[in-house]
């Protein structure tokens, strides 16, 4: 007997075919209409129901490429279940290049949302109903705010065994245990029955071929984890992830020109001199020291700050953790053979 179809927006996609749908979202001022677009790729075979979004925040751009990659690759052609994708959540901000809508709303702060709510709500809305409460599991891509960028981590709910295992398959350098917050998509998600993992990588407006290429290959991964696509061409993660239960932001001693001396990814020990920030004239410099020891998830790009501006995002690492099992990590996201530039490109 074959797969019944899958029922979307009034639009029927019969097993082993794909279809863009669009959901209506609002007009603009100028008669624009704008619509949530879906691509629903419903497979042949029974299997879970998966969502992958991006852009959430609108100018979290890398995202958008992870999903284009990903529909290109060929493992999907033995799609077991049914995968749900949408490129651009939030369109309003990804045409004005912000991270906001156009009311200087933060649409993950919005959910779950009201049809008849803010331009907010009704978009968290839609998008959380009809397509979130959907499945059964979901992946929620973004990366840094506008200058600054962070290491391929993953983030999931303290004590969540499905969650976990997910970020196990993913297969990312780092996984951060980050509490759930009140009107966020994986906050009102996880309380409705349906786990994201949300995974964090690069700059705001920004692509980064390694953050890209991790994405990809960790959404595959979990795919295969959750028997919706086959073992064959999806290796499984070389090494074990770094696990990391909290994590700070380190701010300016001072006002000035910064001078890095830390990359991301790069462990580091209690009282290591991680930046300098000196004055124009050089007279003085202040030195930003690691308070503890830990692994570097994020850090500011611009070399011009402000006393108290964020610089380092330092993760505490577990006890057994060493900076070689890093350099691992980032030797696997350069060689992983999933990154075949004739396959995924």
């Amino acid at each position: 007997m074959p797969r019944p179809a899958f029922e979307i927006a009034g639009e029927s996609i019969a097993a082993g075919t794909s279809a863009n749908i669009a959901l209506p979202v609002s007009i603009l001022p100028d008669h624009t209409p704008v619509a949530l677009n879906v691509q629903v790729h419903h497979g042949k075979r029974d299997g879970p129901t998966m969502c992958v979004s991006a852009a959430v925040h609108g100018d979290e751009v890398i995202g958008v490429e992870i999903v284009r990659r990903l529909l290109r690759a060929p493992q999907l052609k033995s799609l077991r279940g049914t995968l749900l994708v949408v490129p651009v959540v939030n369109s309003f901000g990804f045409l004005s290049r912000s991270r906001y809508l156009p009311d200087r709303r933060d649409l993950n702060r919005c959910f779950p949302g009201h049809p008849s709510g803010s331009m907010g709500s009704r978009l968290a809305h839609i998008f959380l109903q009809d397509v979130v409460l959907r499945c059964d599991f979901g992946i929620d891509l973004h990366s840094a705010a506008i200058h600054r960028t962070n290491l391929p981590q993953v983030r999931i709910s303290p004590e969540d065994p499905f969650t976990r295992q997910m970020a196990l398959d993913f297969g990312a350098p780092v996984v951060l245990t980050s509490p759930l917050r009140d009107g966020s998509l994986r906050g009102v998600a996880a309380q409705a029955g349906t786990p994201m993992l949300l995974y964090e990588a690069g700059e705001g407006l920004r692509f980064d071929e390694m953050a890209v290429r991790a994405g990809v290959a960790g959404i595959l991964r979990v795919m295969r984890g959750k028997d919706m696509l086959p073992a064959k061409g999806i290796a499984r993660a070389k090494v074990a992830p770094h696990f990391c239960s909290s994590s700070k932001w380190l701010r300016a001693p001072a006002g000035g020109l910064l001078r890095t001396f830390r990359a991301e990814g790069e462990t580091v020990a209690q009282g290591d001199v991680l930046a300098t920030v000196s004055d124009p004239f050089g007279d003085v410099e202040t030195d930003l020291l690691a308070p503890a020891a830990g692994i570097l998830i994020g850090r500011a790009i611009l070399p011009v700050v402000n006393e108290g501006d964020a610089v380092f995002h330092l993760a505490k690492l577990s006890p057994t953790a060493d900076e070689a099992t890093v350099d691992d990590l980032s030797t696997q996201l350069e060689t992983d053979p999933l990154f075949d530039e004739d396959e995924i490109i």
